[in-house]
């Protein structure tokens, strides 16, 4: 069987939110899905709020993929779920190409491995032909919210298809040997890393 949940459609008669509608067609999927099953999930809690609906995608991404065992597409704008192909057996991360040529953003509808550099929400917009000055706000208050709230230096990265990539600080400490510093260079050596997280 084919299951799907795509679109973002209420259903008001029946006195169900978006949110509500897409939490009972999960509870469907998940109760009728088996390993001979295909799901096709597509952005699984945006109904909600941020963290409620990023640990609603998880918990069902990983019930589907550990318990049930079939294959699934889940398409999310949640970076964090890439989490998941470290930690889940069979999971792979895989994005769809986009490339960036003299200010325009080029979709190349090629899906390749791993995850998307970064969301392009604003130039979907531009796209969309919203006012100008609407475009103007968003990105200076998306520059407001990557300046005020970062996303980890290994998040914010491409996430290789096997593993995460080491964090920089963390592969030089590997690299140093602690007995061979004086206290006063082990000191230097911590202020250094200090300003570099």
């Amino acid at each position: 069987r084919i299951y799907t949940r795509v679109g973002a459609s209420d259903a008001l008669a029946e006195g169900l939110s978006t949110f509500m509608a897409e939490m009972v067609e999960a509870a469907h999927i998940i109760s009728g899905a088996s390993a001979r099953s295909l799901v096709i999930l597509d952005e699984l809690g945006r109904g909600t709020s941020t963290h409620d609906g990023l640990a609603l995608a998880w918990a069902i991404a990983r019930f589907l993929a550990e318990r049930i065992r079939c294959k699934t597409l889940f398409a999310t704008h949640y970076r964090e779920l890439a989490r998941l192909a470290e930690e889940v057996p069979g999971v792979v991360n895989l994005h769809v190409a986009v490339r960036e040529w003299q200010g325009e953003v080029i979709f190349l509808h090629r899906v390749q491995p791993g995850v998307a550099e970064r969301a392009y929400g604003v130039e979907v917009a531009r796209l969309a032909r919203l006012p100008p000055e609407v475009l103007s706000e968003a990105e200076r208050m998306l520059a407001e919210l990557e300046r005020s709230m970062p996303l980890a230096p290994e998040r914010a990265q491409q996430l290789p298809l096997f593993g995460p990539e080491e964090h920089p600080v963390l592969a030089e400490l590997k690299r140093i040997d602690p007995e061979t510093l004086t206290p006063l260079q082990a000191l230097e050596f911590l202020f250094r890393l200090k300003r570099r997280i």
